[in-house]
């Protein structure tokens, strides 16, 4: 599957690379102007450097013989060798030039004003008449070093502000997009039964249509689990009322009966319908493990509840001293675990270890931060056995009575809760029994705080 760039790495690059390109024509736009400006500059140079020639050209033409040979001086200009000048008569003969003149090889016969040749700038004066012409000289390399250095100083900050400009727009996208992350993360923490109404604070104003159509979707949802679990307890209650006065009917026909051999018939009838109420009752479990409501709005301690249903399955079966509960801390975890929901998994298992443990043997039962765990004595299962056993109506070779679902309804709960159900045959460290575990790592009974409000 082809991985997506987030929106800030997007971002991040798009307009990291659109700073550095609107940088990079700049540069080159400024280098244009600058190169404009250099040529202006270094023109102003030859113009001066000829101005201040001409006074002492006249001087020397004054003083000096026919005969004297050319005087080589050293230049005139505070840009060192970097301009070289000659001063010629009106015949073309040398009078006065530069220590550096001689290899620059100034043309001869140019008009007055700028001139450029493929390796020289120049500019030409003429004065007194047309007797003293004073020409000044520029290497032209020296002008494109000039206006390189200048660009290149342009261009080098780009380096720097590239990774610069990377950081500050990653960090002010991160800083910027941290309110729809949180939504994201709180979308994310919405469903199977968390239905909790989404904060909106610190959502830019173009998300907020977005987080009311979501704050909708989750009213509906919990509306439409609200009357799923409505009709479900009142599944329950409309099968269990038929139910239980037939078996009630059944049992008084059973007491009139005393001798009668029908009565036998009438113990078959009563055997079938308490195997069909228990059906009823673990199927509508098995609906509900199955739908979206695991979780509760506001956290709650689980020991209470277990010990709701220890006392309950304590009258149900007479266990006596059987259950080993160990509760840590008191009132045992806090979770957001639906206590219904914990109440159904949690009997489940119970009534599973009872049913199918060794009758004269404890059945340990554990409930801490860590997990929950319900461990009986008896025969070891097979391994192929043991992983069939979360399946519906699957059951392991026993004689035991039971529906095949009890653990089938656990580990729904378990896989909706995301709770990591482990099942164990033989227990560990004995050399027989059954082990159920159900740790709360990843899941919602880890405690409280693992869920994010918002």
């Amino acid at each position: 599957m082809t991985r997506r760039a987030s929106l800030n790495r997007r971002l991040t690059l798009g307009l990291a690379a659109s700073i550095g390109a609107a940088w990079l024509a700049a540069s080159l736009v400024a280098g244009l102007v600058l190169s404009r400006e250099i040529d202006e500059v270094f023109d102003g140079v030859l113009r001066e450097v000829a101005e201040r020639v001409l006074p002492l050209a006249y001087a020397e033409l004054v003083a000096r013989d026919d005969d004297q040979t050319v005087q080589n001086v050293v230049p005139l200009s505070a840009h060192g060798d970097n301009v070289s000048y000659v001063v010629r008569d009106a015949s073309g003969k040398v009078l006065l030039q530069s220590s550096d003149a001689g290899r620059r090889r100034i043309p001869l016969d140019l008009t007055p004003g700028y001139h450029s040749t493929e390796r020289l700038r120049t500019y030409t004066e003429v004065a007194v008449r047309g007797t003293i012409v004073v020409t000044t000289a520029e290497d032209l390399d020296h002008r494109r070093a000039a206006t390189f250095k200048a660009i290149a100083a342009l261009m080098w900050p780009l380096i720097a502000l590239i990774p610069l400009a990377v950081a500050g727009v990653w960090l002010t996208l991160k800083l910027t997009l941290a309110p729809l992350n949180a939504f994201r993360r709180a979308i994310e923490a919405r469903g199977e039964g968390h239905l909790v109404p989404i904060a909106v604070r610190n959502l830019p104003a173009e998300m907020l249509p977005v987080a009311a159509s979501v704050n909708g979707l989750i009213a509906r949802l919990r509306a439409a689990i609200a009357a799923e679990r409505e009709f479900t307890a009142n599944s329950a209650h409309e099968l269990r009322t038929p139910i239980a006065a037939a078996l009630a009917h059944t049992q008084r026909l059973i007491a009139e009966l005393d001798q009668d051999p029908r009565r036998e018939r009438a113990r078959t009838v009563e055997t079938a319908l308490r195997r069909l109420a228990r059906l009823a009752e673990k199927l509508l479990d098995l609906a509900k493990a199955e739908g979206a409501a695991l979780y509760a709005d506001v956290p709650s301690p689980l020991g209470p509840v277990l010990a709701l249903v220890v006392d309950d399955l304590d009258r149900q079966h007479d266990c006596g001293d059987r259950l080993a509960v160990a509760v840590t801390p008191d009132d045992g975890p806090v979770s957001r675990l639906d206590p219904d929901a914990f109440a159904i998994l949690a009997r489940n298992l119970i009534e599973n270890a009872l049913r199918h443990g060794d009758p004269e043997e404890p059945i340990t039962i554990r409930l801490d931060d860590r997990g929950f765990e319900v461990a009986n004595a008896g025969p070891v299962l097979a391994p192929e056995d043991v992983a069939r056993l979360t399946r519906p109506f699957e059951r392991a070779a026993t004689s035991a009575e039971g529906s095949g679902l009890g653990l089938a309804i656990v580990a729904a709960i378990c896989r909706g809760a995301h709770l990591e159900l482990t099942l164990a045959s033989p227990r560990p460290g004995h050399a027989d029994g059954f082990q159920a575990t159900v740790n709360w790592t990843g899941g919602i009974a880890a405690g409280a705080a693992k869920l994010p409000e918002a």
